[in-house]
């Protein structure tokens, strides 16, 4: 494996080093354990993405920026209020009080830190970059991205069905099989609470097969030696319906907030919810689907993360702006799509080309 190269040197084949190291099959992890002070140069970001790492000012951010942290606890109209203005205003907010027990969210993170921790020779067996059923890679987009990130995942698509409980590594099979049951639960109650913000039947949800599809990931963030040179997840919005983070208590977790990127501070026992790009079509507008991001992990510990997304399981159906948000006085933003469509441009859409927000936004809407 190559190391890190000088930015200027032509001859460096990075088509060869990503395919080297693809093939190897030990993740991230593997670089680290085997030593490495420098990261391999198809790693390091463009100076322009690693300007934004950079504070602008030797100032302190705006203390108006902060995330909102919701108690599910509380009388179901302030509830309710709370989240809406969350989704309107920003698009990610914590919650606590949520149901899941605390002491099942620490186990979740042990699971997923130990599958990560197996020999790499356990991991090798699921490593494939595959949507359906189980697999193990570093970086979703190794393959067609100029820079990758710094981490490694395990993926499970759990939703509408679970795949064969003998194909998710028994070292985290009950925590998997627990999560999706329980997160599941909470999203349909998120989900009437964010229809009910914008004044849409909380059932409609259920009749658009909104939450039925579902990919639970476990993402490993190991020791970066330059942490300064690329990041764990680029900025980025999500190509779902929602989403829900549950993260350990290591920072790194950033969203932009103007132009400032804000610290998603870990607060023990509290969930992330992620207002994603769909949703944001689907409120015409009225709720944020938000660019966030994770920083390279500076820590000799790793960074451990869930994300349960949620998305159509119709993929043929189109979908666009509930009708109830559309009148003459605010017309639809955005034209009808299937999410098949939706699906495929994002994982095929080049860097400098315009988001799919504004792909599928009406030229007069802009």
């Amino acid at each position: 494996m190559a190391a890190a190269a000088t930015p200027n040197t032509e001859s460096y084949d990075s088509a060869k080093d990503v395919m080297e190291f693809e093939d190897s099959k030990t993740g991230i992890k593997g670089l680290v354990d085997s030593g490495i002070t420098t990261i391999p140069r198809f790693f390091i970001h463009p100076p322009e993405t690693l300007s934004e790492l950079k504070p602008k000012s030797t100032t302190l951010p705006d203390p108006q920026l902060t995330i909102p942290t919701i108690d599910l606890s509380g009388l179901r109209s302030t509830i309710l209020e709370k989240i809406a203005r969350a989704s309107r205003e920003l698009g990610l907010f914590q919650i606590i009080n949520h149901g899941i027990e605390v002491e099942f969210l620490e186990r979740m993170i042990g699971g997923i830190k130990g599958f990560h921790e197996q020999p790499a020779e356990i991991k090798a067996r699921l490593y494939r970059r595959d949507f359906n059923g189980v697999s193990y890679f570093s970086d979703f987009n190794l393959l067609r991205s100029k820079a990758a990130n710094w981490r490694d995942t395990l993926q499970v698509n759990v939703g509408p069905s679970m795949p064969e409980l003998d194909e998710i590594p028994e070292i985290c099979r009950r925590e998997v099989v627990e999560w999706n049951q329980k997160v599941t639960k909470l999203g349909e109650v998120l989900m009437e609470l964010l229809c009910e913000g914008l004044r849409v039947d909380k059932e409609k949800s259920k009749e658009l097969k909104f939450l039925e599809g579902r990919m639970m990931v476990g993402h490993y963030y190991p020791y970066c030696p330059q942490p300064d040179l690329t990041v764990g997840n680029a900025p980025h919005t999500d190509p779902a319906s929602l989403a829900i983070l549950l993260q350990d208590q290591r920072s790194g977790l950033q969203v932009n907030i103007g132009e400032e990127w804000v610290d998603v501070k870990p607060i023990p026992g509290a969930l992330i919810v992620i207002i994603g790009d769909l949703f944001q079509i689907m409120s015409n507008d009225e709720y944020k689907s938000p660019k966030h991001r994770v920083l390279a992990n500076l820590s000799r510990e790793p960074r451990i993360s869930t994300v349960q997304f949620f998305y159509p399981s119709d993929w043929d159906s189109f979908y666009g702006p509930f009708t109830e948000l559309i009148t003459a006085e605010n017309g639809a933003r955005f034209r009808q799509f299937t999410y098949k469509d939706y699906f495929e441009r994002s994982f095929t859409k080049k860097k400098d080309e315009k988001s799919l927000i504004d792909y599928y936004r009406l030229s007069n809407t802009l």
